[in-house]
């Protein structure tokens, strides 16, 4: 269950990343903040990096799809779990 929760809340950098950059779309000489998520241990971390270029919108936007269901499957996941723990519980012996 922690898996999932670290993974949305690195999503959710992510997320307030693309959602800057969009703000900025049209910031003269503003530059785009890359996110890119990688695997540490058992934690998903996101790591982002300036860039020398301007907001690519239809990057953002795709992107933005993929974190919403990214989040959504993680979501799903720890429901999932807890209504597993829950049933455990609810076993009476």
């Amino acid at each position: 269950m922690q898996i999932n929760a670290n993974s949305i809340s690195s999503m959710s950098n992510w997320m307030n990343n693309s959602a800057n950059n969009v703000a900025n779309l049209n910031t003269q000489d503003y530059s785009a903040t890359r996110t890119t998520m990688s695997n540490s241990g058992n934690a998903v971390v996101a790591n982002s990096t300036k860039t020398a270029n301007p907001t690519d919108l239809a990057k953002e936007l795709t992107d933005q799809i993929v974190i919403e269901k990214s989040v959504d499957v993680n979501a799903q996941a720890i429901k999932a779990q807890d209504k597993m723990i829950g049933s455990l519980l609810d076993l009476t012996i």
